[in-house]
């Protein structure tokens, strides 16, 4: 019997109902334990369900039988969805609305002889209130050094930060370092931020991080191809830098060694034909070597800035027509445009904040803002100062 091709695009018949499905999709996904192309290519010609009875009763090509061998008699799919129903989670098949299918449609071109990390992830396992297809349609990856540099922590910030006012979802590893730079400055903003483990979504990987991977759960989202309790193990770092990359529409890079996995990651947004950028770090900085590298030998764009990396990531700018929406701004010149371009799209920010963004004086900022708020363009609440346009609904 067909069933929806796992990443294929084809449009066939399902098998089974939705619980058996479901059923057959988490089996599945813990019996491998990861990517599996030869797996997927058997999904994708006879459905799911068929193919969870295939691996069950040992009818396997050849390709199959070695993968599969250890973990096909055990079957635990529903303790799985209790376990991660219990969190406050939820699996995420290919036939969820959530499932980023067109996100996938990049992995499914690759090679998999070439790569055996290369396949669609069979399921995605996902703590938080985000939906996944829905942060993943604007995303950078922003990924990096472990052992990084106060600079590096800082320029990580700053990008982050602004990516994230603009409305862009930050996506990262949830590594110290960089990585964890990029998730905190997106959360310090409100922002949508995205933490793709190596692990079960249930083990906080590191585990001084736990703090964090909570804060994430809790306003943006966990995903793991990985199921619940199993620990990280290298080869898996790998096959989760290919997500990191399928997951944002580009990938940036602030601070890597000579050696550092970053530029794995890297490797994978070339081949998906994402872009792949690089901040530069002092030219003697061991910690920048890596992104001097690619900058040099042309794997990765120089950039410096959150507008450098929209305008490599983001979608072409088209010529505005008559009658579309008025920008509420455009009247403003001198110091009041000033003011408000230096306030994020999501977020509030502090008038010292603003005069340090705006290059302004303090005393000018703060002459500014109340003119502003008359006219219905800013707030002010606790946490500072805001656009209220940003949070009409």
């Amino acid at each position: 019997m067909n069933a929806a091709g796992v990443g294929s695009g084809a449009t066939v018949d399902l098998d089974g109902d939705v619980d058996e499905r479901r059923l057959a999709w988490v089996y599945l996904s813990r019996v491998v334990q990861g990517p599996c192309a030869p797996l997927s290519a058997l999904i994708a010609s006879v459905g799911v369900c068929e193919a969870a009875r295939a691996v069950r009763e040992h009818e396997l090509p050849a390709a199959l039988r070695g993968p599969t061998a250890a973990r096909r008699e055990i079957d635990s799919a529903a303790r799985d969805l209790e376990t991660i129903d219990s969190l406050g989670g939820r699996v995420i098949t290919p036939d969820d609305e959530e499932w980023p299918g067109w996100r996938m449609l990049g992995l499914d071109q690759l090679d998999a002889d070439r790569d055996r990390e290369a396949a669609v992830p069979l399921v995605l396992w996902a703590r938080g209130p985000l939906s996944l297809r829905t942060a993943s349609e604007r995303a950078v990856a922003v990924v990096g050094s472990r052992c990084s540099s106060g600079y590096g922590m800082q320029v990580a910030s700053e990008i982050a930060c602004d990516l994230a006012g603009r409305g862009w979802t930050v996506v990262s590893g949830a590594a110290f370092g960089i990585d964890a730079a990029a998730h905190r400055a997106a959360l310090a903003v409100g922002g949508a931020t995205v933490a793709v483990l190596a692990c079960g979504v249930d083990r906080p990987y590191p585990a001084q991080h736990d703090r964090l991977l909570a804060a994430i759960a809790d306003s943006g989202l966990i995903v793991s191809e990985y199921p619940p309790g199993l620990t990280a193990q290298k080869h898996q770092f790998l096959a989760r830098n290919r997500l990191i990359a399928t997951l944002g529409d580009g990938v940036l890079v602030v601070e890597a060694g000579m050696r550092s996995g970053a530029r794995n990651t890297v490797k994978w947004a070339r081949r998906l034909g994402r872009p792949a950028m690089a901040v530069p770090g002092p030219v003697g900085s061991a910690s920048s070597a890596g992104c001097h590298r690619m900058i040099r030998e042309g794997e990765a764009l120089l950039v410096t800035t959150a507008a450098d990396v929209v305008d490599e990531a983001g979608p072409l700018r088209l010529p505005v027509h008559e009658g579309a929406a008025a920008d509420p701004a455009a009247h403003l010149r001198g110091a009041e445009a000033e003011v408000y371009a230096a306030l994020p799209a999501i977020g509030s920010r502090l008038p010292r904040e603003l005069a340090q963004q705006s290059g302004l004086d303090l005393a000018t900022v703060r002459a500014v803002l109340p003119g502003l708020e008359l006219a219905e363009l800013v707030g002010c609440d606790s946490d500072g100062w805001f656009r209220t346009r940003a949070r009409r609904p």
